[in-house]
């Protein structure tokens, strides 16, 4: 098999295995919220089936760069992937985890802020926002040139940053619960995860909601570090009567006052 094959093979596979963790995650946590509040989906299904379009076109573009680093890590050593645990102390394992899901929270409070001027979300940004209210099926429903700036940051730290491959499991798994349940519409998570000391700091459903209300603030994805840091923290939002300021609001995703253009 030539190399250009195999590469290509890597990719397409790499593509189906994100394509199907989206459908299987996105659509449990869907099942969830069917069978924990009964309607809150209802009269969405256009927007979900938008929603899982934008999001597979999304796992081809997370897929391609993710298995061709994954072929160049067992054929050439291009990352810093480890397999044996002992290659490193064991401390470092749950050490590596939080420094990519800090790096990662940090590229993405970063773009994803520079995605609410107004050119960047006229072209791009606007068609996640046009979920008005957000679903368990719009974790990926990104336009593709915003898909392609968080496609590049875990590729980007398997080339930098040593990390074990079931530590790397863990961070694509945090990865993607956390993508879905932020967008659920409801909490899920117990409420010392959101309330009090620890959700003074941790990123779940109920602070992302305030995002999608205000549009202006809390950009992070996992941590409220660079939102306190930087002034952009508005606590967190209230899923009461959300759903009617959704609908009245609905249509065209629209920039706001008060967002973040100009800054």
């Amino acid at each position: 098999m030539s190399i250009a094959l195999a590469i290509l093979l890597s990719a397409a596979a790499m593509t189906a295995i994100v394509g199907v963790r989206y459908l299987i995650v996105s659509g449990a946590f869907a099942a969830a919220t069917r069978a924990r509040h009964p309607g809150l989906y209802a009269g969405l299904d256009r927007q979900m089936r938008r929603e899982v379009g934008w999001s597979l076109a999304s796992a081809a573009i997370y897929g391609i760069p993710a298995g061709v680093l994954a072929w160049g890590w067992q054929n050439r050593g291009w990352t810093e992937v480890y397999a044996d645990v002992h290659a490193y102390p064991l401390w470092y394992l749950p050490v590596s985890v939080l420094l990519y899901l800090f790096a990662h929270d940090t590229w993405f409070y970063w773009t994803h802020r520079w995605m609410h001027r107004p050119g960047p979300f006229k072209l791009a940004h606007a068609v996640h926002h046009a979920s008005r209210p957000p679903t368990a099926w719009a974790a990926m429903a990104f336009h593709p040139i915003e898909a392609l700036t968080g496609a590049v940051i875990i590729p980007l730290l398997v080339i930098v940053i040593p990390i074990h491959v079931g530590a790397l499991g863990v961070v694509l798994t945090v990865m993607t619960v956390m993508g879905v349940t932020n967008h659920m519409g409801w909490e899920i998570f117990p409420a010392p995860m959101w309330k009090g000391r620890l959700g003074g700091w941790l990123i779940t459903a109920s602070h992302h909601q305030r995002h999608h209300e205000r549009y202006g603030c809390n950009y992070g994805l996992y941590f409220r570090f660079w939102d306190r840091l930087c002034g952009t923290d508005r606590g967190i939002g209230e899923f009461r009567h959300a759903r009617a300021r959704d609908r009245r609001g609905a249509g065209a995703a629209r920039l706001p006052a008060g967002s973040d253009a100009g800054r």
